[in-house]
């Protein structure tokens, strides 16, 4: 096998690390941890951290990953191929998350979560425990997926969002919320009711103000959700052609 591994990075015997791995500057790869071929780790990483709610077990990261310096990642969870973080990203036990999984910069997921395929989280998303997150959503910066309907206490609800969902920048989801597919959460608002399919929420707090239909691209006539109509950059060809099949019908 071939690695391209830092001096001082510092790896379990243990540790399954596939072919063509590079492993930065100080980071630190625990026992039962199990890295896909083609993967970059960055430089001051803690993959498989011990200390958690679950009794220890491995963390699989899939084929492609690219973990960016400062992340760190608890035991116990699974990352399909294509896993991507930011810098300084915080991803705890029980995280269940498919292929072409995005986390940006400061994101912070405590765990106990299950995440779909290609699904984007910009910098600075914080998603409570028991979320439940399908495929193709797009969460944008300082969002905030909460769980606990009266803090402090020891009831967890957490929130459910279904496929292809926007969430706007610095909205938070209270506990229990289910958001239908292709919603758009509009930024800056609070959501406390469950949804309809492809519809508008806005404010706080959020009520809805229409169907999904009504926003058109700026300068065009073209609606603009559902947003896999016209916005293909970064997805698999498969899927792309998928979408295009299904608007052309």
């Amino acid at each position: 096998m071939s690695h391209n591994i830092h001096p001082t990075a510092i790896i379990h015997p243990n540790a399954k690390i596939a072919d063509n791995v590079t492993v930065g500057a100080f980071t630190q790869i625990g026992e039962l941890v199990s890295i896909g071929e083609n993967s970059k780790i960055g430089s001051n990483c803690e993959i498989g951290l011990e200390q958690g709610t679950l009794d220890p077990t491995e963390l699989i990261i899939g084929k492609n990953a690219n973990i960016r310096s400062g992340a760190i990642l608890y035991l116990s969870s699974t990352f399909g191929d294509g896993f991507q973080t930011g810098h300084r990203v915080t991803i705890r036990e029980g995280t269940i998350a498919g292929a072409g999984f995005q986390a940006g910069t400061l994101c912070d997921i405590q765990g106990h979560v299950e995440i779909g395929d290609h699904v984007k989280l910009h910098s600075n998303v914080h998603i409570g425990q028991g979320s439940k997150i399908s495929s193709y959503v797009w969460i944008f910066p300082y969002v905030v997926l909460t769980n606990d309907p009266h803090p402090p206490s020891e009831t967890r609800l957490g929130v459910t969002v279904k496929p292809y969902v926007a969430i706007g920048t610095m909205s938070t989801i209270l506990p229990g919320v289910v958001i239908e597919e292709g919603c758009l959460i509009a930024a800056g608002s609070t959501l406390s009711k469950n949804t309809d399919a492809d519809t508008i929420w806005a404010g706080t707090p959020a009520k809805s103000v229409g169907k999904t239909e009504r926003i058109k691209l700026t300068g065009t006539d073209t609606p603009a959700y559902p947003w896999r109509r016209h916005f293909h950059r970064g997805y698999p060809d498969d899927i792309v052609q998928q979408w295009t099949k299904e608007f052309s019908a």
